[in-house]
């Protein structure tokens, strides 16, 4: 059975991402194995709001998302982050097809919490036949932008719509890659954590809110069958790994 991997990287990233990372992406591809990339884009999106003056606001790490708000979220998203991340893989080499671009839903949702957060949605389904078409010859890559059943688009947070693809895909590994090595406590990366610790570090709010989803998205995924998740900078990970067995 073909092993599929999913990779989470935010929208500062697809300016910085190490030849380590092409050369990773390129082994993968070679040794059979699917990869798609979920990207956000949230530094220039709400870059792009502040300039159109509107707000900026996020609950518990996820963006409120008006209609305008919606539509700059789209821009970006589409417009700009996606197509660079895709001529950079080019740039190595690397055969990458966007998923947004076939005008085929990828991705189904519905709403997170309409009267809280606004055009926010959580990944419901995925179109797996298309995606594992996709996979199957290219490095698929995706803007966390799901289809609602009315036709309404909606934003959702890249690292839940990761986990969620993930878990829907039965994908062997999710990796969110970030701008820092892994979850840290007290200065130090944690090297493996548990959802019991997390919960704890939570509450005490040694974990802040910009971790705090993407945590909860990876222990997600974990617990409905993605094998392997990690949170770290590089893909030859020495970051978090995410666990049901082991406590710290």
């Amino acid at each position: 059975m073909t092993q599929t991997i999913v990779i989470k990287i935010g929208g500062n990233a697809t300016n910085n991402l190490s030849e380590t990372f092409y050369q990773q992406l390129a082994d993968w591809h070679q040794a059979g194995k699917q990869i798609l990339i979920v990207h956000g884009g949230g530094p220039q999106i709400s870059e792009w709001s502040t300039k159109l003056h509107l707000p900026v606001s996020k609950i518990n790490g996820i963006r409120v998302t008006g209609p305008e708000t919606l539509k700059v979220t789209q821009a970006v998203l589409l417009g700009l982050v996606q197509p660079l991340l895709c001529q950079h893989l080019a740039n190595h080499h690397l055969p990458a097809m966007s998923l947004n671009a076939a005008g085929v839903p990828a991705i189904q949702g519905d709403y997170l919490d309409q009267a809280v957060y606004g055009e926010v949605g959580q990944v419901t389904g995925v179109n797996r036949n298309y995606i594992n078409q996709v996979l199957d010859r290219k490095i698929g890559v995706c803007a966390p932008l799901a289809v609602a059943e009315n036709g309404k688009l909606l934003n959702v947070n890249g690292d839940v719509a990761a986990a969620g693809i993930a878990r829907l895909l039965s994908a062997e590994k999710l990796v969110l890659l970030t701008d820092v090595p892994g979850v840290i406590v007290a200065d130090h990366v944690v090297d493996q954590l548990t959802q019991t610790t997390a919960k704890r570090l939570f509450k005490a709010k040694v974990i802040k809110a910009g971790m705090q989803p993407k945590i909860t998205a990876a222990f997600d995924a974990l617990k409905n069958g993605v094998k392997e998740v990690a949170i770290t900078n590089e893909l030859k990970y020495s970051g978090t790994s995410l666990t049901k067995q082991v406590t710290i």
